[in-house]
């Protein structure tokens, strides 16, 4: 979910990406989904990535492309240095279905790519006018430039088992979306388990082969990164959030809030809005 207005929440923008210790490990970490596609630049640094279940490493010069309504969660370490693109659903077609991560081995692509950032983010926070339309004509130039790289990259790696398609990947993809689905449920790791045809056994291990958490983990990574979200973001009461995010109760909410957080929703909820949520 996007907390704001939904027009905002599609808006072209860019977010810088970097270590901050004051804000918390979850503000990138825990997974999350938006409305519309995000696309991400790691300038420099290096971390761990897990997008629809599937984790992965990045490093300098990387490109990742995160389809709307997709989970997704990433490290970000004391040396991570990157941006964020919002990309408006109304553009959405000229991208990819599914996630693309991308690493740019080639001097003049990523040469391209810094001076297509550049001037997208130029034209982003400048008073001239028509700059909003030569942004968005800065991204569809970048979408091109994302899809000749994805061909570059596919000439250059040899063809060879990829981990996205192997039998785990697919089922923790599935139930990646249907916890984003339905994450506001009362649903269990058995319910979400049965409806994909699995054993909650079998689940949890596929979800710890491809990611190393569990499959509760993951459910209920993303409920509290919702419910974390409307504290700060919201002005709704506590049970009202509780109800919501299908807790049977306040108390039974505020318990597992604090084994997560080590603080109380009223508590957390004290430290104020949070500043550019993504």
């Amino acid at each position: 979910m996007d907390f704001q207005d939904p027009a905002l929440a599609n808006r072209l923008s860019l977010t810088a990406v970097g270590y901050n210790s004051s804000t918390g490990k979850w503000r990138t970490e825990a997974m999350r989904s938006h409305s519309s596609p995000r696309l991400l630049y790691i300038g420099k640094g290096q971390g761990r990535i897990t997008i629809a279940g599937l984790t992965r490493g990045y490093g300098p010069n990387n490109l990742i492309f995160i389809p709307a309504r997709t989970m997704y969660g990433f490290e970000v370490g004391p040396t991570v240095f990157g941006q964020m693109l919002t990309i408006p659903a109304a553009m959405a077609a000229e991208w990819p279905d599914e996630p693309v991560h991308l690493r740019l081995r080639d001097v003049l692509g990523q040469k391209e790519l810094a001076q297509l950032f550049d001037n997208l983010e130029r034209e982003l926070v400048s008073a001239r006018s028509g700059h909003s339309r030569a942004a968005h004509y800065h991204l569809g130039l970048l979408s091109v430039l994302f899809e000749r790289q994805m061909d570059l990259q596919a000439e250059q790696e040899p063809a060879g088992k990829d981990r996205t398609t192997s039998a785990a990947a697919k089922l923790v993809a599935a139930y990646s979306d249907l916890v984003d689905r339905d994450f506001r449920s009362s649903k269990g790791v058995a319910e979400y388990a049965a409806a994909l045809g699995v054993t909650p056994t079998h689940l949890t291990r596929c979800c710890k082969q491809t990611c190393g958490k569990s499959a509760l983990a993951i459910l209920n990574d993303r409920t509290l990164f919702e419910a974390r979200m409307l504290l700060r973001q919201t002005r709704q009461p506590v049970q009202a959030i509780a109800a919501n995010l299908g807790f049977t109760s306040p108390a039974y909410f505020s318990r597992a809030f604090h084994s997560a957080t080590g603080q109380t929703p009223s508590a957390f909820r004290r430290l104020g809005p949070i500043a550019n949520p993504r």
